[in-house]
């Protein structure tokens, strides 16, 4: 009698932590779902071509005064500059 106690107890533990670990990862799992969907909000645009495809290049007195001369060709031929 004392193994098969043994026995049923092993199994009872066992089922409970089998039974703990699936809730848990569910909870988990639902939990970093809803977390990621509340921060990944789509962006708005906020020019107007910044959705078009078009490269609009930034002609500010700031911005020009701190970039090179081979970037800002690139800007003035219409590319995507990948020069600093």
């Amino acid at each position: 009698m004392n193994g098969v106690r043994k026995s049923i107890a092993a199994a009872a533990i066992a089922g409970s932590m089998l039974i703990g670990g699936v809730v848990g990862a569910v909870m988990y799992g639902a939990t970093t779902i809803a977390a990621s969907a509340a921060t990944t909000a789509s962006p708005s645009p906020t020019t107007p071509a910044a959705g078009s495809g078009k490269f609009v290049p930034n002609e500010t007195a700031a911005h020009e005064a701190t970039e090179s001369a081979a970037r800002e060709a690139q800007e003035n031929a219409g590319q995507v500059p990948t020069l600093p």
